[in-house]
């Protein structure tokens, strides 16, 4: 089969894109059991490893005599016992159409039916697209290639990101809390002490995206509580201190606003709410005053509801939903503050470049939704019934009332009217956009 798609950009930066870091991981459909355990060191002669179920792995082989840089390369599968059930050859072909324009060809020859390919395809061309022009506003606003540091790097945000980042053109430096080893999918990792950063950590480095912190999903005891804490305050603080006056964008959350505040439609300029999480984010915002005060642009993401098949909420619903036990939480009627996990990357981007943005930015669709429609919604996309309810005792008796309260039930109707008043343009500003999108429906 055959594929076209032209790109707003010219063939050079095309071709660039593919030849980078991460490119494997922004054009695997979200939905397919593959995971990259090695990608390409050359698009001439090198090979991408993708794990799949069952221990198997898809190896992918760059043939060099088939390759003609800034024109031509292809890729055939290697694994013996996959290549005899589903033989696959797939030749990307580029051709610059003006300056500023190029088609991609893509021609695979394979025994996977037309429907997957489809799927697939569109899937990738979408991803293209919103990659290219994200970069192109990004440039817009006076980017230029940067080296970016990012903690929690490996966690569902920051895997897309790195990635993002690196087809993109900036050099991503991963702060990891182990031994650096040389990456296989990015150019360096660099070891951080969360609680005592070597003074020299962040030499060489533009800007910094700080994601790393203990996940929210689990029990409120005191234990937790703590380790929620330590996690966000004391290293945010501590990075903070060596900013210098560096971009500093520091991940936080939603839960600023409190569990429930009903209707009332929730801005960066409404108040702080009630409970652990709110207090929680309040402290970690409040860490990073130390980069405010040696003169660095300081932003704070509040991460919605982050729509992705590869973790948090989607990824856990998506199984209930296939065998048709899904259907919503509790009264259904809490706001569910969503975002496409492509959009969340793209307002890191910004974030790191745009002079506008200070402050709290909320990271969220402009189109929230209550969790009854978003169950709805899940439900249509997936074909399948969503008529099942969770009362809210049996989550209380896994989790106990406060986290019940404050993150499984919780709901807030949070707008990103900051990046309206910029005009951002989000990829999906409809739910059912973009779970058909991520689920290849």
């Amino acid at each position: 089969m055959e594929f076209t798609t032209t790109v707003d950009a010219p063939l050079d930066e095309v071709f660039a894109w593919h030849e980078r870091p991460g490119a494997i991981g922004r054009l695997i459909p979200p939905w397919q059991p593959l995971r990259v355990l090695s990608e390409a060191q050359s698009l001439a002669s090198g090979k991408a490893v993708l794990g799949m179920p069952f221990g198997l792995t898809w190896t992918a082989q760059h043939l060099t005599k088939e390759y003609r840089d800034h024109e031509r390369f292809v890729d055939e599968l290697t694994t013996p016992i996959l290549r005899n059930i589903a033989p696959w050859r797939h030749a990307h072909s580029f051709a610059a159409q003006t300056q500023s324009r190029t088609r991609i060809t893509d021609t695979i020859d394979t025994r996977i039916p037309d429907s997957v390919l489809n799927r697939n395809m569109a899937y990738r061309e979408r991803q293209i697209h919103g990659d290219f022009a994200s970069h192109a506003l990004a440039r817009s606003l006076g980017a230029e290639p940067m080296t970016i540091a990012v903690t929690g790097s490996s966690g569902l945000i920051g895997t897309a990101l790195c990635a993002f980042l690196s087809t993109g053109g900036h050099r991503v430096v991963q702060l990891v809390r182990r031994a650096p080893s040389e990456s296989p999918h990015y150019a360096q990792e660099r070891y951080w002490n969360p609680d005592d950063p070597a003074t020299d950590l962040l030499d060489g480095i533009d800007a910094v995206i700080h994601l790393a912190g203990e996940s929210v999903a689990g029990r409120f005891n005191s234990q937790r509580r703590e380790k929620l804490l330590s996690s966000r305050v004391r290293p945010t603080r501590r990075l903070a201190e060596l900013m210098g006056t560096r971009p500093f964008v520091v991940a936080s959350g939603v839960g600023i606003y409190g569990p429930d505040r009903g209707d009332e439609i929730l801005t960066e300029s409404s108040e702080r709410g009630d409970g652990f999480l709110a207090e929680l984010a309040v402290e970690w915002e409040a860490a990073a005053d130390p980069a405010r005060e040696s003169g660095s642009r300081v932003t704070h993401v509040r991460t919605g509801i982050v729509q992705s098949p590869n973790g948090g909420v989607l990824e856990l619903m998506r199984p209930l939903f296939f065998v048709g036990a899904g259907g919503r939480l509790g009264n259904g009627r809490q706001w569910t503050p969503w975002i496409g996990i492509d959009d969340m990357v793209d307002i890191y981007l910004r974030c790191v470049v745009d002079r506008a943005l200070v402050g709290p930015v909320n990271a969220v669709a402009p189109n929230p939704v209550t969790n009854r429609d978003y169950t709805r919604v899940l439900a249509k996309v997936m074909r399948r019934p969503g008529i099942m309810s969770v009362p809210a005792l049996g989550p209380k008796l896994i989790f106990g009332s406060e986290a019940v309260r404050e993150f499984i039930l919780a709901g807030q109707r949070v707008q990103p009217a900051l990046l309206e008043s910029l005009d951002h343009p989000f990829r999906f500003t409809e739910l059912e956009a973009a779970l058909r999108h991520l689920l290849g429906r």
